[in-house]
């Protein structure tokens, strides 16, 4: 079978599994059919035991779509530029700092705690893992991702300044957490010590060039919707912007998602005030918001399957149990260790920790940049493992329930205060 027709198999998966869980099942969609898919592949797996096996066509079939690729090389750029889209460059300012101490310093916080317990963990489990490989997990593992989370929120009516703080740290620590993941993996393969200065001069490289293009990228986009009255055209401009500011980054080393992100927020925001026509702003959030959707359920769909190529064994899926504390006491240590940092220059509620730990998901990105470890190394299947425990985990357990969490904020209490107000000030 080709692509276009794994393609093809894929998509009317995902779409049937949409209609059941829509039809039957009633849970978020991307939630839904994630775990539709994955009760499937159990299943195959499960038929083996009465003579059944197909799982082995079917795992020839996903390596052969190659999932990390597909993923980080094709589908993160539209959902990251669909995400930016709407996103209120306002309200993006007021929870500045939160997102960005979130999405840098939390990152590396993370990745360092993350790796720092596993690799102490294993140790007690009687898995020989070197220090570096565990920084490896905790790089890919730091990212969060919201995808699963925002449409429960929304219908629990969780405040804004939530909604902003999740969506706006996961659009740019996606991007960092990918520089990241990309140094330390490349330290670990070398055997060379993990330094600080390593970490720095990459990252500034990565970010620097991915601000670059895509606020220039942005612009010129900007200045030719100006010059236009056409939704149809409009609308192929910004896939355009899309598809090339991210290619544009990937292939001068500079961060691709970071340059859609800001290409998008500039586009969503000033393109969308001065740029266009009320007939081209409902075509073109029309249009994203459709690549949005097929793309998540695409998305978790896949994850849901990728099981089928994964080799679980006994201590490695311990191992993935032991990691779900741990990845969560380090998302609790970050999102704490920000909120205090940030307590004299505003007020939060006794509720924001507790809420944006929880809702710190884990998702297909983790996965991709798992299996993009190259294969024949001793870590990979023990990271690949964990990975998918803990991802598994983040999107069905906290996915379902950080709605009921956030619901039990007063609607008349934000999680935070939308702008820096003086500690000690009233709520607005």
């Amino acid at each position: 079978m080709g692509l276009f027709g794994i393609l093809s198999l894929v998509l009317v998966t995902a779409a049937l599994f949409a209609w059941i869980n829509h039809r039957y099942v009633r849970l978020p969609t991307t939630i839904g059919v994630m775990l539709i898919a994955l009760g499937m592949s159990l299943g195959l797996v499960g038929a083996r035991f009465v003579g059944l096996d197909i799982t082995d066509n079917v795992a020839e079939l996903l390596d052969r779509l190659d999932f990390k690729h597909l993923l980080l090389d094709v589908m993160l750029a539209f959902l990251l530029f669909a995400g930016s889209l709407h996103i209120d460059l306002n309200d993006l300012f007021g929870q500045k700092w939160v997102i960005s101490i979130l999405a840098t310093a939390g990152v590396l916080l993370s990745t360092v705690l993350v790796g720092g317990m596993i690799w102490l963990a294993s140790g007690a489990l009687g898995l020989d893992v070197d220090l570096a490989w565990c920084l490896v997990f905790g790089s890919l593992i730091s990212p969060t991702d919201p995808i699963a989370v925002l449409g429960i929120l929304k219908s629990a009516r969780a405040p804004k300044s939530l909604e902003t703080k999740i969506t706006g740290e996961s659009l740019f620590n996606d991007g960092i957490g990918v520089v990241v993941f990309g140094v330390v993996l490349a330290i670990a393969i070398g055997g060379e010590p993990v330094t600080a200065l390593d970490v720095a001069q990459d990252l500034l490289a990565e970010v620097g060039g991915a601000v670059l293009i895509g606020l220039v990228g942005g612009a010129l986009a900007y200045r030719m919707l100006r010059s236009v009255d056409d939704y149809k055209l409009e609308v192929l401009i910004t896939l355009a912007l899309c598809t090339g500011a991210y290619s544009l980054a990937s292939a001068l080393h500079a961060s691709g998602p970071i340059a859609v992100v800001l290409a998008g927020l500039l586009i969503g925001n000033t393109g969308r005030a001065y740029a266009m026509s009320e007939t081209t702003v409902r075509h073109l959030d029309t249009f994203w918001e459709l690549v949005d959707e097929v793309l998540n359920v695409m998305l978790f769909v896949l994850i849901g399957m990728e099981v089928l190529v994964m080799s679980f064994e006994l201590p490695h899926l311990l191992a993935g149990l032991v990691a779900i504390p741990l990845v969560l006491l380090s998302r609790l240590i970050a999102v704490s260790g920000t909120v205090s940092a940030l307590r004299f220059r505003r007020e939060f509620t006794p509720h924001a920790v507790k809420i944006m730990t929880w809702a710190g998901l884990r998702g297909g990105i983790s996965v991709a940049l798992a299996l993009s470890i190259p294969d024949g190394l001793a870590a990979r299947e023990l990271i690949v493992s964990m990975t998918y425990v803990v991802v598994v985990f983040s999107i069905v357990v906290q996915g379902l329930t950080v709605g009921k969490l956030a619901s039990l904020v007063p609607r008349n209490m934000p999680v935070d205060a939308p702008t820096d107000v003086p500690s000690g000030g009233n709520h607005p």
